[in-house]
């Protein structure tokens, strides 16, 4: 275990408008007001499809990640997550975890990462800059090359 104080800067509020792509609009959000790293507390969002990651089939390895992924339509959206800088690329890697409800199915759920959305109406946001320590995501390779937050690095 590790902990580290944040030191935070700007606090943002931030809607998405209907039929945006969740990443491309997250990330345009971060170039524009300069945010290279922080944490979102909190979101609600409504998607008209997600992917996420899923598998229907045995996991060969139940410890290793699984990169495969689910599409689900029409859901409504609770989630968070952290943003890490990425020197080599100039870019904000996100981290978002989200918990889904399709609206058709008696909101039957799904939760885990998040790797695509089209936003159906609304997402609001909330997302909290940290100015110190320097937040990273690199590939960690004894834990199957998964990018792990660290900081200070």
């Amino acid at each position: 275990m590790r902990s580290y104080e944040l030191t935070t800067g700007r606090t943002f509020g931030v809607t998405f408008d209907h039929g945006d792509d969740f990443f491309p609009t997250l990330a345009a959000f971060c170039r524009k007001r300069g945010v290279k790293q922080g944490y979102i507390p909190m979101f609600i969002a409504g998607f008209a499809e997600a992917e996420i990651v899923g598998a229907c089939e045995k996991l060969e390895n139940p410890e290793a990640p699984v990169w495969s992924k689910v599409h689900v339509t029409g859901v409504e959206a609770m989630g968070c997550g952290t943003l890490a800088y990425d020197a080599e690329t100039d870019t904000v890697r996100p981290h978002i975890h989200t918990s889904l409800g399709e609206k058709a199915r008696s909101a039957n759920g799904f939760t885990s990462h998040l790797l695509s959305a089209r936003v159906q109406f609304l997402v609001e946001m909330y997302v909290v800059e940290v100015v110190a320590p320097t937040m990273t995501r690199p590939k960690n390779p004894d834990l199957f090359d998964v990018p792990l937050l660290t900081f200070g690095v």
